[in-house]
């Protein structure tokens, strides 16, 4: 079915409106995907805090025109899909390479990521990464490990002291010095 200009225009502003905020596309191609297939990997992206659009060249390339993935979408060569996220870029590269390893109907064209664009293989180092949240609690750990430390030797001076002081009145040693 062929789509007017109205249709097509309102399309493109849709789309625009949504990779305003993107900072993050994975452009893919498929062959001979199902229904059933198309909606286990939609869930998958959304789940990852992406969406995801079947979309057509030049309208996609139209729609990018002054967004952070414009670069990614111009000159794009048949049938592609676009997932995008504005959140974490760990989490949408290894939701997808996860679901891909399982489908081979579906393949990698490029990336962009923050306005750089990356190649198949570097999606796939992409993936590898930690997620944010990871990186963030392994950064909190090294942050408040050193505190840790430092609170655990002063108490233990203290709590040495006590140990110490504890024994000598248990062996009476205090009683002995007070009566002579």
């Amino acid at each position: 079915m062929a789509l007017t200009r109205a249709k097509k225009a309102e399309q493109v502003e849709k789309l625009a409106s949504e990779l305003t905020g993107a900072t993050t596309a994975i452009v893919g191609t498929f062959q001979k995907l199902t229904v059933s297939q198309d909606f286990a990997l939609r869930t998958v992206v959304r789940n990852a805090g992406g969406k995801y659009r079947v979309v057509k060249n030049k309208l996609a390339a139209r729609a990018a025109q002054g967004t952070g993935v414009e670069q990614a979408l111009q000159g794009l060569k048949g049938v592609s899909s676009l997932a995008y996220s504005t959140g974490d870029p760990v989490a949408l590269a290894k939701a997808l390479t996860t679901w891909v390893k399982d489908n081979a109907e579906f393949s990698f064209k490029l990336a962009i990521v923050d306005g750089k664009i990356l190649s198949v293989a570097e999606i796939q180092q992409l993936a590898s990464m930690p997620g944010r949240e990871e990186l963030y609690s392994k950064l909190l750990f090294l942050i408040s490990s050193p505190a840790q430390r430092l609170a655990t030797v002063i108490n233990a001076t203290g709590r040495d002291l006590a140990v110490v002081i504890g024994q000598a009145v248990e062996q009476k040693k205090f009683s002995e010095a007070a009566a002579s």
